[in-house]
C-alpha cells in the first residue's frame, strides 16, 4: 500500500469522487458523514456511512462504484462496507404545512352516511372554540364543501408568497377551505382519471396559502381507494375521525375503513368514530327517540375495534337544511343538534391532545406494493 489506512487519508482521496449532477465532491457536498477503519487478525476494514436524496437504485450503486474505485488505486482490495441512507430533504413546496398543527382525516367506509356534513360542523365547532381550522375537499367527484359553507359561487384569488403565487382559500364561518368545487360549474361533471385526481388535490394540497392553523380536515371520499392512499402520501396525517350510521351495512364498511389507517404500511392513529343519524326525534315530540336505523351500532363498534367513540348525531330536519344553506347546524345556538356537534368536537380535540402525547409526530406514509418495493 501506498498511503496509510486512516480516517484522514481516506477522506482526501474520496475528494476526487464527484456528485452525480453537482459540482462538488462527496466530502465537501456532505455526502459522507462518517469513515472508520479497522485492523485485526483478519487483515484491514474500512466502513463508511454516507447520505443521499434519491432512492434510486443506480444512484446508490453508482456511488458505492465510485468509492470503491477511488480507494481501491491506493489500498487494494480491502475490505470494505459502505452503508448508504436515503434522506430526502423537505421540499420548498412543503414548509408550509409546518404552520399546521394537526391534520385530521374525515372517513367513511360508504357514501351517504354524512361524512361532509360532520367535516364542516366538526370544522364550525372548533372555530367557535377559538381554533384556527380549514378543510380540504378531496372528494373530487362529489365535492360537497362549497354547498354546505355557501360559498359554491365563489372562485378563489391568488396571492405571492416569496416567489411562488399561492392559492388564497375561500374563508367562511371563521374556516378556510378549498375544493375542486370552485374550479368547476356546479353541474360540471369531474371525469378525471386518478392521476388526474390526484394531481389536482396535491395542487390544493401545496399550492394554497392555509397560513397557520391549529387544525387541517381532510374531507376524503368514501372508500379505501386511490385518493385515500394518495392524500396519506402527501400530508403526515395526525389522525383520522370516521363516520358511520347505525345499520349493519354502514357498519361492515366502516371495518374496512379503520382497517385501512390501522394498515401496518399506513398506520394512522384512529381518533375515533362518530355515529350519523342515531335516532329521530319528532319536533313535536322533543322527548322522544325512534332509531330507525338501529341503536348504538357505532358505539358497539367503537369497543370492538378498541377506539374511542365520540358522539352520536340525531336524524334533524334542520341539519339538512342548514347544509343546503350553507350555515352548519353547529352554528345554531342551544339546539341538540348544536350541542351533539359541540360534544363531538371536544372528543376530537381530547382524543388529539391524547394522541399527541403518546406518540410520535406523523410521517407521510410510503406504500409498499406486492413485491415489497416502495413506492413513492
Amino acid at each position: 500500500m501506498s498511503k496509510k489506512l486512516n480516517k484522514e487519508t481516506i477522506l482526501d482521496l474520496l475528494k476526487k469522487v464527484n456528485i452525480q449532477g453537482k459540482n462538488t465532491n462527496v466530502v465537501e457536498g456532505g455526502v459522507i458523514k462518517d469513515v472508520k477503519t479497522k485492523s485485526d487478525i483478519f487483515g484491514k476494514k474500512i466502513e463508511i456511512d454516507a447520505i443521499i436524496d434519491s432512492p434510486a437504485v443506480h444512484i446508490r450503486k453508482k456511488l458505492e462504484d465510485d468509492i470503491m474505485e477511488a480507494l481501491s488505486k491506493d489500498f487494494g482490495d480491502v475490505d470494505t462496507k459502505i452503508n448508504v441512507k436515503v434522506v430526502i430533504p423537505e421540499s420548498e413546496k412543503e414548509k408550509p404545512l409546518k404552520k399546521i398543527k394537526n391534520i385530521i382525516a374525515v372517513a367513511s367506509g360508504k357514501g351517504g352516511v354524512g361524512k361532509s356534513t360532520v367535516t364542516a360542523n366538526l370544522a364550525t365547532s372548533l372555530a367557535k372554540m377559538g381554533f384556527k381550522v380549514g378543510i380540504l375537499d378531496t372528494d373530487v367527484y362529489g365535492p360537497s364543501i362549497p354547498i354546505m359553507f355557501g360559498t359554491s359561487g365563489e372562485r378563489p384569488r391568488a396571492t405571492k408568497v416569496g416567489d411562488k403565487t399561492m392559492i388564497i382559500p375561500i374563508e367562511a364561518h371563521g374556516v378556510k377551505n378549498m375544493s375542486i368545487g370552485y374550479f368547476a360549474r356546479p353541474d360540471q361533471a369531474v371525469i378525471w382519471r386518478g392521476s388526474m385526481a390526484n394531481s389536482a388535490i396535491n395542487q390544493m394540497v401545496f399550492d394554497t396559502d392555509w397560513g397557520d392553523l391549529d387544525f387541517l380536515l381532510i374531507d376524503l371520499p368514501p372508500g379505501t381507494g386511490d385518493i385515500q392512499l394518495s392524500v396519506m402520501q402527501a400530508l403526515p396525517v395526525t389522525g383520522a375521525v370516521v363516520v358511520t350510521t347505525p345499520q349493519n351495512v354502514a357498519i361492515a364498511d366502516v371495518k374496512k375503513s379503520v382497517d385501512m389507517f390501522k394498515n401496518p404500511t399506513i398506520n394512522v392513529p384512529v381518533l375515533g368514530i362518530v355515529e350519523n343519524m342515531s335516532y329521530f326525534t319528532p319536533e313535536e315530540c322533543p322527548d322522544k327517540k325512534y332509531y330507525i336505523f338501529g341503536k348504538d351500532g357505532g358505539k358497539h363498534l367503537a369497543e370492538d375495534l378498541g377506539v374511542a367513540f365520540l358522539g352520536e348525531i340525531p336524524l334533524v330536519q334542520s341539519v339538512r337544511e342548514a347544509g343546503d344553506v350553507g350555515r352548519p347546524a353547529a352554528l345554531q345556538e342551544n339546539t341538540p343538534t348544536q350541542k351533539a356537534f359541540e360534544q363531538i368536537t371536544k372528543n376530537v380535540v381530547e382524543e388529539t391532545m391524547k394522541r399527541n402525547e403518546t406518540l410520535p409526530p406523523s410521517e407521510k406514509i410510503k406504500i409498499t406494493n406486492q413485491a415489497g418495493c416502495s413506492v413513492k
